[in-house]
């Protein structure tokens, strides 16, 4: 299925669209001890229409140290009448149209000689759009074409006069990989998922976007006859795909799949449903991992892009579930083992020696890593998986968010400043969406060592949260936290809801490119397969009853002692939940 190509292109930092606008300034900034300090910063915005005279932008801010080092800055410039700031990542900032000002955050404030970090927000525009044209750094302005001392950077891209980059409908010779796979590519529609769906009520509607094939155990490579895999294995499923392929005509094709049978998986959960124990790491390397990579690299798929989704739930859990009220033993242990870490590194240096495989790093949700506690700290374990067992970083194609989650894109009623963040719901969260928080995110681990060209991934399937109780505008109620929740998109209960999330709806269609810095909205959780069973059934997959499924479960520590939101009668994970379709499509946002 060809997958929509949105208003913007892949890396924000280096697109920069027709309608968008690149301004460089050379900035002399005076340090706390009076040395002068000579920084550049550029400002690159793409932009789109929404009507004749109104639209959206995304702006990226890349502020590059030259000469003596800082330890902190203020960023401040003035948006052109007829724009507003929305949602904003990797800075403190203020003000939302007028004046506008970005401070450091405790992980980029020190910029070494020669040093850059990039910071950035969506905004609105009315009438016409143009970028700011004068900046000041630490109190120090400098007007764009100024003339100031440091060389102005140069720009990584040439304009060109369409509003997004024109991908190439052909693939590139084996082995060469391209900056987004999903750019011009059609992607993988999955027959038994399609069946599925075209079974339902109005599921015609739907059955044609692609969906991610899980291999989530090791019998699941060869086709285990299960309702969620049928007698598909990876190869059937491969060469489906190169049918499709040959049937599309000149476009290349995208295949999904997701790796996810770590030792002792899923070790903050209730009930794992991982095959391996946390000691098996050379069951995981040989008869999973192993197996799978020669599958990849059989000659017959080398004209396949091979997408790779990389041990989703994994290494946010040694963050955030090691130790404290939130801790299991279980992840205690995969942590002090490192059956995490060199799993990861294992899967990233085997399946990324095959030439048409990119490689996506599971990075979690905003609700999980978004505060600050938990942001720096799992970019930083990120490269080190990324180095472990063999790997590189530059086997790390891009990272995936939200993937079988819940989060919304977009909170566009809410702004997350110093007055809401303390709001229960936030609950001083420097995110509260899926896009900022991976845009910023993005950065971060770029800031870790990581590529700079790594994009992102948005899991997309089930965070559109339409139908009667979507809110059209912010709310005014004085109270904040009453102010907050009539003004979400999200309805979940809790942040840490992730079980079958009742109210839930499809969120926007698999689509290439759609924002800065974002390879692709996908669905890789397939719509109308269950989270988990909503009480113990008995059956030969050794999946087993999570209580976070259990509609009448109190919660724990990971979701704040809060009901689970969960629908009732869900089967086990992976099953057909037909009553699950069926309100995903009708709080589908955008509407079916």
């Amino acid at each position: 299925m060809r997958l929509g190509t949105s208003r913007s292109g892949r890396r924000g930092i280096v697109a920069v669209a027709a309608a968008g606008a690149l301004v460089a300034a050379a900035l002399v900034v005076p340090s706390p001890a009076q040395a002068a300090v000579v920084c550049n910063v550029s400002y690159q915005a793409n932009t789109w229409n929404e009507g004749p005279s109104a639209g959206g932008f995304t702006a990226a801010i890349t502020i590059t140290n030259i000469e003596d080092p800082v330890s902190g800055w203020t960023l401040q410039f003035t948006l052109p009448a007829g724009q507003t700031r929305t949602d904003s990542w990797s800075a403190n900032w203020s003000g939302t149209s007028g004046t506008v000002t970005a401070t450091n955050l405790s992980w980029n404030g020190s910029l070494g000689t020669g040093t850059a970090t990039t910071i950035g927000f969506n905004g609105r525009w009315t009438g016409s759009y143009s970028s700011p044209t004068a900046f000041t750094l630490n109190g120090v302005t400098c007007n764009a074409g100024s003339g100031g001392p440091g060389p102005s950077p140069t720009p990584t891209a040439t304009p060109t006069a369409s509003p997004s980059p024109t991908p190439s409908p052909t693939s590139p010779p084996p082995g060469q990989r391209v900056d987004n796979p999903y750019a011009g590519a059609d992607v993988y529609v999955n027959p038994i998922w399609r069946a599925n769906a075209m079974a339902e009520p109005g599921g015609s509607r739907i059955a044609n976007q692609p969906t991610g094939v899980w291999l989530d155990r090791t019998s699941a490579i060869y086709g285990n006859n299960s309702p969620t895999t049928g007698d598909m294995g990876l190869a059937d499923h491969l060469d489906e795909a190169v049918r499709q392929d040959q049937a599309n005509g000149a476009q290349p094709l995208v295949f999904q799949v997701v790796i996810y049978n770590l030792p002792g998986r899923d070790c903050s959960a209730l009930a794992s449903n991982g095959e391996l124990g946390p000691e098996e790491i050379g069951r995981y390397r040989t008869e999973y991992i192993d197996v799978i990579a020669e599958i990849l690299a059989r000659p017959a798929y080398q004209n396949l892009r091979i997408v790779t989704i990389i041990e989703i739930d994994s290494l946010p859990n040694l963050v955030t579930n090691v130790d404290g009220a939130a801790g299991t033993d279980m992840c205690r242990t995969v942590q002090q083992n490192g059956a995490y870490v060199n799993g990861v590194g294992y899967a990233l240096a085997t399946l990324g020696a095959v030439p048409n495989v990119y490689n996506y790093v599971d990075a979690a949700h905003h609700g999980w890593i978004g505060w600050d506690d938990n942001f720096g700290p799992t970019a930083q374990l990120l490269f080190q998986a990324a180095n472990a067992s063999g790997a590189s970083p530059s086997d790390v194609h891009g990272f995936i968010t939200n993937t079988a989650n819940y989060s919304a894109l977009t909170e566009p009623y809410i702004e997350v400043n110093d007055t809401t963040r303390p709001s229960s719901w936030i609950d001083w969260n420097r995110y509260n969406d899926e896009l900022t928080f991976a845009q910023a995110f993005r950065q971060r681990l770029v800031q870790a060592g990581f590529p700079s060209g790594v994009g992102m991934l948005i899991d997309t399937s089930r965070n559109g949260w339409g139908g009667p109780d979507r809110p059209s505008q912010a709310s005014s109620a004085s109270d904040l936290n009453t102010r907050i929740d009539q003004s979400r998109i999200d309805r979940r209960i809790h942040k840490g809801n992730w079980c079958n999330q009742a109210g839930a709806g499809l969120g926007e269609r698999p689509t290439s490119a759609p924002a800065a810095g974002i390879d692709a909205y996908v669905w890789i959780k397939p719509p109308g397969e269950s989270d988990g069973s909503s009480r113990l059934i008995p059956n030969d997959e050794g999946k087993g009853f999570d209580g976070m499924c259990d509609p009448t479960y109190g919660g724990n520590a990971r979701n704040g002692n809060s009901p689970s939101g969960a629908l009732d009668n869900a089967p086990v994970s992976g099953h057909w939940f037909s009553e699950q379709f069926q309100e995903l499509m009708r709080n589908a946002y955008p509407p079916l």
